[in-house]
């Protein structure tokens, strides 16, 4: 049997050949043998195709203010794999980690568990081993068929839903859309984070007999640019002089749903004001539009998809900066060029580096896709310390330098930079 958490993480990838195997059936026997005890009433689960982290540390940062012991499960992660299962907003030990995923090996018997899967079930044990009032989980991809669905949410929150994971979800809107509704459940509220909302969620929604709650629809929310804040509304309360996110409007949409649930399961934890602007100020996650300056201007964010792209567009046109340098890697299943399409008027070179894994991309691969496509000149970086190295030689001081495309990219040079 494995002993390190390297090694155990390393014999979960030999488990079951697929790497992304959809399905709820294997999951949910493990599951049962292991008795798990989810919190009465605070399960919130968290599904969309954006904005699923900002959302989650949302929703973990009000409960944390009102001292909930809160467990909050994420993927993937940016350089530790602890990073993943926080309990009472810290991330768990190796020793903790390796005793629940000991006790997931002997309950799956022979069942052929993905990665993801054995990480879910040991995330969800160790939730339950240590009563965490309140659970804050991630979907990993989808909804309906993702192993976080074995349990059923009291408050099921999809925050955007664009196109992404093709493969495996749908080639239109509304089949993903569908998809991600899968995390509803009957009787319970439905809670979408943006407008207008699929058809194929309403629908789902109707079906099921569950309150469809959305922006204009149980609550509404209202920037004032000249001051720097927003406000936030909804079941009797008012949350006033919340400070504006470093992605603007999409985070405030997705921390305007996390406050939604909330207030569903307790309007109490919405008060006072100033602690609940003081958690949602200090919830964002990193890698999300995270800049930082030394002798260049640095712009940090895990977008790797089209949505994502637009987004970080107009970030970028936002802060006019003389030149960019742009240094991304992604993975083979994503969108590049319609990616990198989304802001190519405002970059001035591109670095392309590998991302690692299975689904991975080397940087020369990457580039040869792009080079016939953008306007700007393309090379090659190597790996993402590499390709940052070859970014500060070639850029002016004082100009800019974005890292994008993917969390294997990010994560490491959030390291190398001192910043995580």
């Amino acid at each position: 049997m494995p002993r390190s958490l390297s090694d155990w993480l390393t014999y979960q990838e030999t488990l079951n050949p697929a790497e992304i195997d959809l399905g709820l059936e294997r999951v949910a026997r493990v599951a049962a043998r292991l008795n798990l005890r989810p919190p009465a009433g605070r399960v919130f689960t968290v599904a969309g195709t954006n904005g699923k982290g900002s959302c989650v540390a949302a929703i973990a940062a009000v409960l944390g203010a009102n001292a909930l012991r809160t467990g909050v499960y994420t993927s993937p992660h940016l350089l530790n794999y602890n990073e993943r299962i926080c309990v009472a907003g810290r991330p768990v030990t190796d020793a903790r980690l390796v005793a629940a995923f000991e006790r997931v090996e002997a309950a799956r018997e022979t069942i052929p568990l993905t990665y993801f899967e054995f990480g879910t079930l040991a995330a969800l044990l160790i939730f339950s081993t240590t009563e965490c009032e309140a659970w804050v989980l991630e979907v990993g991809l989808g909804g309906r068929l993702d192993a976080v669905n074995v349990l059923d949410a009291d408050y099921p929150v999809i925050t955007t839903v664009d196109l992404d994971h093709q493969a495996w979800l749908g080639d239109t809107v509304e089949a993903i859309a569908a998809e991600k509704a899968g995390i509803y459940r009957a009787g319970r509220p439905a809670f979408f984070g943006e407008l207008p909302v699929p058809a194929s969620v309403q629908a789902r929604a109707r079906e099921l007999g569950a309150k469809l709650v959305a922006p204009e629809q149980g609550y509404t929310s209202e920037v004032d640019a000249d001051r720097g804040v927003w406000s936030w509304h909804g079941w009797g309360v008012t949350l006033e002089g919340l400070e504006i996110p470093p992605a603007g409007a999409p985070q405030i949409r997705n921390q305007a749903v996390a406050l939604a649930a909330l207030a569903t399961c307790e309007a109490g934890w919405l008060q006072p004001d100033r602690l609940i602007a003081a958690a949602l100020a200090r919830s964002a996650p990193p890698g999300r539009l995270q800049a930082f300056t030394d002798r260049h201007e640095w712009l940090l964010d895990v977008a790797h998809n089209v949505q994502a792209g637009r987004v970080l567009a107009t970030a970028l046109e936002q802060r006019q900066p003389a030149s960019v340098t742009v240094v991304v890697g992604m993975l083979n299943d994503k969108q590049a060029l319609q990616f990198t399409r989304q802001f190519s008027v405002s970059v001035t070179r591109w670095i392309t580096c590998d991302t690692p894994g299975p689904r991975g991309c080397e940087a020369d691969e990457l580039a040869d896709l792009l080079r016939p496509e953008l306007a700007a000149p393309v090379t090659v970086g190597g790996d993402p310390l590499k390709a940052c190295a070859q970014a500060r030689e070639v850029t002016p001081e004082g100009h800019l330098i974005l890292v994008c495309g993917s969390f294997t990219v990010v994560g490491p040079v959030l390291g190398w930079l001192g910043l995580y």
